[in-house]
């Protein structure tokens, strides 16, 4: 079997794959265009979210019988075209949560702090002490959007620092964690903070616009830990420079590499702390995500 690895996965994981009789297994990232003439011979893809397995992907794959993406989410992957010619797509929900969880934690800490200017502050010989004066979390209320894997294990975390965590998720109703379930207005007129951990969907994007930003307290703080999208940049742009909201602490963009001019805006701003889509890399995370998505393959393969 012909499987192919277009996003790098985890050493081990690839090991074990190698090890499995009857494969043939290639590992290299490849350009759209040259991933399509070797698409006809793959029977197995592999793919974490650099790669975008669009419909003519999917069309160009005559043989092809798995999508595996390593990670949560299958937002880079038309799932539709794949359905449509019966072709399986696995993916790892919940692998990787612990990573993203305590990243959106640095983040709220971060932008609560002022670790990211403070640090570049001093490297450029500025004792910018007096201009740093912070927020404690304690005490403060946080509204999580998206109570699954990810967003439980935020809460888990922030319960520890005593805050008030208030949740939105329409699959879920009740929860036997210290946290109250609501509808998203009270969520967003309620929260001191609020951090996102839903998938991107027609139904999430640009679910925080110009609109909900009015709905917010005044110095709210925006975590977005979970996909690009779900919030209108060109808002949350407006709302950091009029002071609606306090700071936002960003891993993921609309468009990534965030190199075009919106995003290169807001990432100038003070009150933005920043990381390149980095919530799920950790050699932990990387390894869990990558072995679970073999080990599902190798029984789908048998």
């Amino acid at each position: 079997m012909r499987i192919h690895i277009n996003d790098p996965l985890d050493k081990q994981a690839t090991e074990r794959l190698k090890s499995v009789p009857g494969v043939e297994l290639t590992s290299e990232h490849l350009e759209k265009e040259e991933l399509l003439k070797i698409m006809p011979e793959i029977e197995v893809l592999i793919v974490r979210s650099a790669t975008k397995v669009t419909a003519d992907i999917i069309e160009a794959g005559t043989k092809l019988k798995i999508i595996g993406r390593a990670g949560t989410g299958l937002d880079n992957i038309d799932v539709k075209a794949a359905e449509a010619k019966g072709i399986k797509v696995i993916n790892t929900p919940g692998a990787n949560s612990i990573s993203v969880a305590e990243l959106t934690i640095g983040l709220m800490i971060a932008c609560s702090r002022h670790i990211a200017r403070g640090t570049i502050d001093l490297k450029n010989g500025k004792w910018t002490k007096k201009e740093l004066e912070g927020h404690e979390l304690f005490g403060r209320t946080v509204g999580i959007i998206g109570f699954g894997n990810i967003g439980r294990e935020v809460a888990k975390r922030l319960l520890a620092f005593d805050m008030k965590i208030l949740a939105y998720d329409p699959f879920v109703k009740e929860t036997d964690m210290n946290v109250k379930m609501v509808d998203l207005d009270t969520l967003y007129k309620e929260s001191d903070y609020i951090t996102i951990h839903v998938p991107l969907t027609p139904e999430t994007k640009n679910l925080i616009n110009k609109e909900t930003f009015s709905k917010m307290k005044d110095g709210v703080i925006i975590i977005n830990a979970a996909r690009g999208g779900i919030i209108d940049e060109a808002a949350l742009y407006e709302a950091l420079v009029n002071g609606k909201v306090y700071a936002a602490g960003l891993d993921v963009f609309e468009v990534e590499p965030p190199t075009d001019e919106l995003r290169q805006k807001l990432l100038a701003l003070p009150n933005v702390v920043a990381t390149p889509h980095i919530g799920a890399s950790t050699f932990e995370a990387q390894e869990r995500v990558g072995m679970l998505l073999v080990e599902r393959l190798i029984k789908e393969i048998a």
